[in-house]
């Protein structure tokens, strides 16, 4: 069994590392490691994680996905939940959360002993319809407050007071820099630390510019 954390942030001013620590304290109480690490910056609403596939695509049949909570891993919607679950299942990863416990019998080397098949299968379904639930409530969760942001916006636009979310010049700078080298919009996004989607607004942008 291989531990593989992964660790996700929605901006670039958040640190999708800051949890590494709890998720390395955590697998060590648990008598765990962690083989390896998957980081990235992308929106918890989206499943365009590159970093998120590939630890799926690199899992072997009885790997431990390691988050430190459900909502680092989705706020999705449920059509794209069911399909990354499903991912999941196909590949036969056990995924563990700080924040269920239930899920962190998956971190024991035995779990799946068949002395202890039934009580396993048992709190094995169990967490998965608590993983679901948690899942819902983190898209409600996520629609809520875009909602009361959205309201926010509308209120200040009707008072004359929104100004909309200034543009980083430096960083589109740094962007079109490298992709004016040739560099792919994935790769830029992983050098200075910016979704792909930052990456294509810069290049969107400087197009319509020019």
């Amino acid at each position: 069994m291989f531990v593989r954390a992964y660790l996700r942030a929605s901006t670039t001013e958040q640190d999708a590392s800051r949890a590494r620590s709890a998720l390395d304290a955590f697998a060590q109480s648990h008598g765990q490691h962690i083989a390896s690490y998957y980081t990235e910056n992308e929106s918890c609403a989206s499943l365009q994680r590159p970093e998120l596939f590939r630890l799926l695509a690199d899992a072997k049949p009885g790997d431990v996905l390691l988050v430190e909570q459900v909502d680092r891993l989705s706020r999705l919607t449920e059509g794209d939940w069911q399909q990354l679950r499903a991912t999941i299942k196909a590949k036969e990863v056990r995924v563990v959360a700080l924040d269920l416990p239930t899920s962190h019998q998956f971190m024991a080397s035995n779990s799946n002993t068949a002395a202890d098949a039934f009580t396993s299968r048992m709190l094995g379904a169990i967490n998965d319809m608590l993983l679901d639930m948690l899942a819902a409530v983190a898209r409600k969760d996520y629609e809520d407050r875009r909602r009361r942001q959205n309201e926010g916006i509308a209120k200040a636009k009707a008072q004359g007071a929104y100004k909309g979310r200034g543009i980083d010049k430096d960083k589109h700078a740094s962007i079109m820099a490298l992709l004016n080298k040739g560099t792919g919009i994935r790769e830029a996004a992983k050098i200075l630390g910016v979704s792909t989607s930052t990456v294509l607004r810069a290049r969107d942008k400087a197009n319509a510019a020019s």
